[in-house]
């Protein structure tokens, strides 16, 4: 196997509770995540990865009832939870992508594929010139067995390829350019309530035209259209999760 998607998934998100299971015109949106992701034409595999709270149950139910793969691991140590899976299928690369991304483009996980040099170990959006939302990440299974072994803060683990983003000197990297100028601003993710409203606003557009295949250029477009929309969530920044984990960083036992 050459190109394994993990898409990361759970319940207990802080600032949305089970976000991967509202309803986002007649699917969750888990399910819109995973539709999207099937169209690409390049990846050999998907597997829903979370872990073993009891608050996962409804999710992992849903798995089993969409015939949709799923590993079960590790609570908080999300990096030994991707490690674990991956080691399974042993493929040459790992996609990442979050279940709070339901507007992902598929186009570009196929774009990011056929960009990927021989020597890289880590790819993605380096320069953040992408909306947050269409967030993808390319690493060698072999790198992912490194930060696997060497992260050791607890940022390092529950952000799984932050190790990476933090010891650059150690891997070979490629920045993933979004190929439209200027639409870095756009905020297409759900971690808040906000979030799923403009999300949620955009899937009823799009069904009520019966385009369940929506891509950039056609929310850019209705965007521009709806200018208002856009308002909804602005007021929240980007990698929120992140700076919530660099202030109660620390450093933690790993068990190999």
């Amino acid at each position: 196997m050459k190109y394994l998607v993990l898409i990361q998934a759970r319940c207990g998100s802080r600032r949305l509770p089970s976000k991967v299971l509202k309803d986002l015109a007649g699917r969750t949106v888990l399910e819109r995540v995973v539709e999207r992701v099937r169209r690409s034409r390049e990846i050999d595999d998907i597997v829903v990865v979370t872990s073993v709270d009891k608050n996962n149950l409804p999710l992992i139910e849903l798995c089993a009832q969409t015939d949709t793969r799923i590993f079960v691991g590790s609570e908080e140590d999300v990096l030994d939870r991707y490690y674990q899976c991956a080691r399974l299928f042993q493929p040459e690369y790992v996609i990442r992508i979050t279940a709070d991304c339901p507007v992902i483009d598929w186009r570009y996980i196929d774009l990011a594929i056929e960009q990927l040099k021989p020597e890289t170990d880590y790819m993605s959006e380096l320069t953040e010139t992408f909306p947050d939302g269409l967030d993808i990440e390319i690493v060698k299974f072999s790198a992912l067995k490194k930060i696997w072994k060497k992260a050791r803060m607890a940022s390092e683990r529950e952000h799984v390829t932050y190790y990476i983003r933090t010891h650059r000197e150690e891997f070979q990297l490629q920045d993933f350019v979004c190929p439209i100028p200027d639409i870095s601003d756009q905020r297409w993710t759900i971690d808040e309530e906000e979030d799923y409203t403009l999300i949620r606003r955009l899937y009823e557009h799009f069904a009520s035209l019966g385009k369940e295949d929506f891509v950039t250029e056609d929310i850019l477009a209705y965007l521009e259209e709806k200018p208002e929309l856009r308002q909804i969530n602005q007021k929240y920044e980007r990698n929120e999760g992140m700076q919530i984990s660099l202030r109660n960083d620390r450093i933690v036992e790993v068990v190999e």
